[in-house]
């Protein structure tokens, strides 16, 4: 009969930053691409961004693969189904170091934006269950809340938080049926979401993505 086992290790993970750190720094994003996605490549969405008093920062999944095969493109992944605890708390202490390492360098007041697509969405969440980071807002592009984590005990926490649910009308992956039960859970759990939508499909639209900056910033 074999038997099943794990052992921590250290291992080197990848990240990609957009602007310049200092104290000048007004605003700071952190953000969580999609399943098959590259952090090198979501951040260029973000490009607009980069007004001189904003820094992003793109985490990228600890998990690559090839797209297609065992060549090509490659892609990278937050995690899976199986060994999920594992793979969640590996991905949780990634982030959160890539956040203790660089909210220092900012000032006080330094709004914090955390934003997820697709499954990066699901990946926001969890990182912020487990370590209850201060941040100020919270976007989820295309991508839910995950249903196996109880946020009421934590409401007080969220009640201060501005939460946005974006995503594309035509997006392949969102039925109603999706958002019906987005609205139902977070009506469960106490989350106040503002909803904003575009013509599009799974995608980031550059344009909603500059107005809902300039929207965070008032």
């Amino acid at each position: 009969m074999y038997e099943s086992h794990s052992i921590p290790v250290e291992r080197t993970a990848h990240y990609y930053t957009l602007g310049k750190t200092g104290k000048h720094i007004k605003r700071l994003w952190i953000v969580c691409h999609g399943y098959g996605q590259l952090a090198s490549r979501i951040i260029q969405k973000f490009s607009e961004l980069d007004d001189g008093a904003t820094f992003i920062i793109a985490p990228e999944g600890l998990s690559r693969f090839y797209w297609e095969g065992v060549s090509g493109q490659v892609a990278a992944s937050w995690m899976t189904k199986m060994d999920r605890l594992e793979e969640i708390a590996d991905y949780t202490r990634f982030i959160r170091k890539i956040y203790d390492q660089y909210i220092e360098q900012f000032s006080e007041d330094t709004e914090i934006t955390l934003f997820g697509f697709s499954q990066g969405c699901a990946t926001q969440c969890r990182w912020i269950m487990r370590e209850f980071p201060e941040f100020h807002n919270l976007v989820l592009w295309a991508g839910r809340f995950p249903e196996d984590l109880d946020y009421r005990p934590h409401r007080e926490y969220f009640s201060s938080k501005k939460i946005y649910f974006v995503y594309g009308k035509q997006d392949q992956f969102l039925t109603n049926e999706f958002l019906d039960w987005q609205s139902n859970f977070a009506k469960e759990q106490y989350l106040k979401y503002e909803t904003i939508t575009f013509d599009g499909k799974h995608v980031i639209d550059r344009k909603v993505l500059k107005d809902l900056f300039l929207k965070t910033i008032g």
